[in-house]
């Protein structure tokens, strides 16, 4: 074992870093309508939690119809590219990296959050399960409904997925971003055309394993062209096992999990990429991901690998010590905790989290979280 601690300083690409904890993508619904574009409110967000080392944006869709959630930010329009800006204008003056996730759902939409209300895309005409989308249902109120059946892609449509994965790197770049992150989780797009669950086609996109990984090898290939691969990352979520398969929303469950994830990474390994996150399982009573399984990525990927899901220091210690993981998110406690490395490193107490105010709405339950003041008698 190394002795390494949450709060050295480490390198990821060609960044210098100050610390291993990361802000990992965390969607919360607070965009300006119409256009879910960015907003001041959004940049004094991320500016409140730069005590991270490293901080990544919510999902960000790439285009129209890559939303599966009402009010999440794109990043496709000019005025989204502006709006960004406010934020990575704010991250920067913190003096902290930040990378934008380029994300599409695929299949995890609705008709009524499609442009002309078509059916969302995807590899294959297979509705996801086990997974709500959020609609609007008026200004400020929306309600959860199951995703519409997709229609499956045509080869020259999957072309041009990939050309807007690049275009939506060009416009991070623009906005302002040290890099990017491709969501390759959570049943999303990417996920679908890797997963046996999800992907059903014939074609080069589908069968072998080796096909189903051609959609990651574009997308790749092509956001690397962009922004060299020293700032790029892509997010996995393996799951393991699990008491309901249809639970897509957390990662679709595999007949192999090892085997098609190694020989994922061995994709973003041959890229030369500089990190591969992994979105654990994170829910009640979720699985922990096999230390073989930890071991095995470590042996095959050369650049930083990135962890996070129901972590605390305590697990991040034992992940980090092992060699398993070169920096730690931390999700729900980030979010009520703006300040929450400084908490950790001091033992000091975390503030509680409200659910009800995680997506949507506006300052409250957002930016009004407290910084912890060593004079409060807690």
């Amino acid at each position: 074992m190394t002795s390494i601690s949450l709060f050295n300083p480490i390198t990821l690409g060609d960044l210098p870093l100050e610390n291993r904890i990361f802000l990992p993508p965390l969607t919360r619904c607070r965009s300006t309508q119409p256009g879910d574009i960015p907003n001041a409110l959004m940049a004094e967000y991320y500016a409140q939690r730069t005590q991270a080392g490293f901080l990544l944006t919510e999902g960000t869709q790439i285009e129209p119809r890559g939303q599966g959630y009402a009010w999440t930010p794109g990043i496709y329009s000019p005025e989204q590219i502006a709006g960004w800006k406010l934020v990575t204008d704010a991250v920067h003056a913190k003096k902290r990296p930040i990378f934008a996730q380029l994300w599409h759902v695929g299949r995890v939409s609705h008709h009524l959050l499609q442009p002309n209300h078509q059916p969302p895309i995807a590899p294959s005409s297979v509705a996801a399960t086990g997974v709500n989308v959020f609609i609007p249902t008026g200004p400020g109120t929306g309600k959860l409904v199951p995703p519409d059946t997709p229609r499956a892609l045509t080869i020259p449509e999957i072309h041009e997925l990939v050309e807007l994965y690049a275009q939506a790197a060009r416009n991070a770049l623009q906005a302002g971003f040290d890099g990017v992150e491709i969501h390759a989780a959570n049943g999303y797009l990417v996920n679908q055309f890797i997963s046996e669950r999800a992907n059903f086609r014939t074609d080069a996109y589908g069968g072998s394993l080796s096909n189903r990984l051609r959609f990651l090898r574009e997308v790749v290939e092509a956001v690397s062209a962009v922004v060299s691969p020293e700032r790029l990352g892509v997010r996995f979520s393996p799951l393991f096992s699990t008491t309901k398969e249809e639970r897509v929303y957390l990662g679709l469950l595999e007949s192999n999990p090892a085997e098609t994830y190694t020989q994922a990474v061995r994709v973003l390994a041959d890229a030369g990429i500089a990190y591969l996150s992994l979105a654990e399982a994170d829910w009640d009573n979720a699985p922990d991901m096999p230390d073989s399984f930890r071991a095995a990525v470590r042996d095959i990927f050369p650049g930083r690998i990135l962890c996070a899901g129901r972590y605390d220091k305590a697990k991040a210690d034992h992940v980090l010590q092992n060699g398993w993981a070169d920096m730690i998110g931390f999700g729900r406690k980030f979010i009520a905790n703006p300040d929450l490395p400084a908490r950790l490193q001091h033992g000091w107490p975390l503030n509680a989290l409200d659910p009800t105010t995680m997506y949507g709405g506006g300052a409250h339950g957002y930016t009004d979280y407290p910084f912890y003041n060593q004079d409060d008698k807690k």
